[in-house]
């Protein structure tokens, strides 16, 4: 577990988004040795659930990690929440998979998307428990990086979203 000095697309103490887990910070990247092969690792540590992950540098951009988004994407992510927008009107489980998939894509826009679409579902019927747990980890997801992209507090960044989810509702009961 030796502590490495390699070229690596992300920095020991950025904060980098992992699908489905969130923002996280990059603790060390330590060098290991993996079926007699040297390998080195991301060390990521994510405050909630307080858990440290170990990603190989190779497989970073694979999964899907990536930097956080400019101010300017995550206003633009915000906006896209106000937008009008068809609603998906298939059965639950078809919807689940759809908004599963777009958070394992994990852009900023995938993810605004998803709370748009199960928000607006929610405010129709209760959602089942895992389209719950899906719109619940989504709405974590967005929070956390709106926050670390606009220098916000969480709840500042909670604030905003709804306040576009709210626009979102109020303009479709006018019509």
């Amino acid at each position: 577990m030796a502590k490495a000095k390699v070229n690596t697309f992300f920095s020991i103490g950025e904060h980098i988004v992992y699908p489905i887990q969130g923002v996280g910070e990059i603790k060390a990247v330590e060098k290991r040795i993996f079926k007699d092969q040297e390998v080195y690792y991301y060390e990521i540590y994510f405050e909630t659930p307080d858990m440290t992950v170990m990603v190989p540098v190779n497989n970073a951009e694979s999964i899907g990690m990536r930097k956080i988004v400019s101010e300017k994407e995550a206003l633009a992510a915000l906006e896209l929440i106000g937008q009008d927008y068809v609603p998906v009107a298939a059965d639950w489980k078809a919807r689940y998979q759809l908004n599963l998939e777009l958070l394992k894509k994990g852009s900023i826009n995938d993810i605004a998307v998803v709370v748009r679409a199960l928000y607006d579902r929610s405010k129709l019927k209760e959602l089942p428990i895992l389209e719950r747990k899906l719109y619940d980890s989504a709405m974590k997801l967005l929070i956390d990086e709106i926050s670390f992209s606009l220098k916000k507090t969480k709840s500042e960044s909670e604030a905003l979203i709804f306040e576009r989810l709210e626009i979102e509702k109020k303009h479709l009961s006018e019509k």
